[in-house]
């Protein structure tokens, strides 16, 4: 039996991961979104919710009691103290489960999509077998998140800086999608990649 790729797909905000993923997925890949495991781990009830509670008080809440994301991003986007004391809590949870997920499709010899944001800051480039990064650049970048999030553009730019910056994460990956052109290609350029891979 073949093994299994493990692929780490990730980029700047805004460069149109999710996008990529979708294709991946389409050819048969199966994904792991970190934001849904980041999502499902800051549910009330969990360990993680516990921590982050206490450590940012109850303001971040919504009146169900469910964690307000977007108000919790804008404060550790604001402070770069406050972004790594949430990372300090929920990181690990995350890899974890991370590496759960992996090794339950390894075992099936299934082809994985690893989508993480944050792949080089968590230090995960060693649980995946290549590091693929979308790119775009820094003008379309900023109006993405700008027209996606309805931000200005300092905020747009807080997220952009909050971020390792994509030129490093060029400079550190296995490969480098561009994503300046339409959908299809992109499609094809991924398609293209992954027969190459598949080998």
């Amino acid at each position: 039996m073949r093994k299994s790729l493990v692929i780490g797909l990730t980029g700047g905000v805004g460069t149109g991961k999710s996008t990529v993923a979708s294709i991946l997925k389409e050819l048969g890949l199966k994904i792991i979104d970190a934001d849904r495991i980041a999502h499902q781990l800051l549910r009330p009830g969990t360990e993680v919710y516990r921590q982050v509670l206490t450590e940012f008080g109850p303001d971040i809440l919504k009146p169900d009691g469910e964690i307000d994301r977007r108000r919790l991003g804008k404060i550790v986007f604001n402070d770069p103290e406050k972004r790594r004391l949430l990372e300090g809590i929920t990181h690990p949870a995350i890899k974890a489960q991370i590496r759960a997920e992996v090794e339950s499709y390894r075992a099936k010899g299934q082809d994985v999509v690893l989508e993480i944001p944050l792949l080089f800051e968590a230090k995960m480039e060693g649980e995946v077998d290549e590091v693929w990064v979308v790119a775009v650049s820094s003008p379309r970048q900023l109006q993405r998140i700008m027209e996606r999030d309805a931000l200005t553009p300092a905020e747009a730019q807080s997220r952009i800086k909050a971020q390792m910056p994509l030129s490093e994460k060029c400079a550190r990956a296995d490969v480098v999608i561009n994503n300046e052109g339409t959908i299809a290609d992109l499609r094809r350029q991924v398609k293209t990649l992954l027969k190459s891979r598949r080998r």
